[in-house]
């Protein structure tokens, strides 16, 4: 079973199962993953589902459109691999995935 880890700020691991073809966003709301709020339902209008992906992944799982560059610039916790995670159709070769959730959703 293909999982992706979430880590919070203050470094607490939740694993969960990926399931392909659903946004990473969709999972970690339906694992009710503390952090993740998609508060607008994945059109990209909101920046609550905010992700620092591990650098190790960031080729694997691509880098951000202009869409998601918008919601992005206005993040005060933007990185340089940050995503949107309503924006991140999940493969199953992203099986062991890390993601950050950042301190604050804006």
């Amino acid at each position: 079973m293909a999982v992706v880890t979430f880590v919070s700020r203050d470094g607490e691991e939740r694993e969960v199962s990926l399931e392909e073809g659903s946004s990473l966003m969709q999972i970690a709301t339906n694992n009710a993953v503390p952090g993740i709020d998609g508060d607008c339902g994945g059109e990209a209008a909101c920046g609550t589902c905010h992700v620092i992906v591990d650098p190790q992944w960031s080729e694997l799982v691509g880098r951000s459109g202009s869409e998601e560059e918008e919601m992005l610039a206005m993040n005060p916790e933007r990185q340089p691999t940050s995503r949107l995670s309503c924006q991140m159709l999940v493969s199953a070769a992203w099986d062991g995935l890390i993601v950050q959730t950042p301190e604050f959703q804006m």
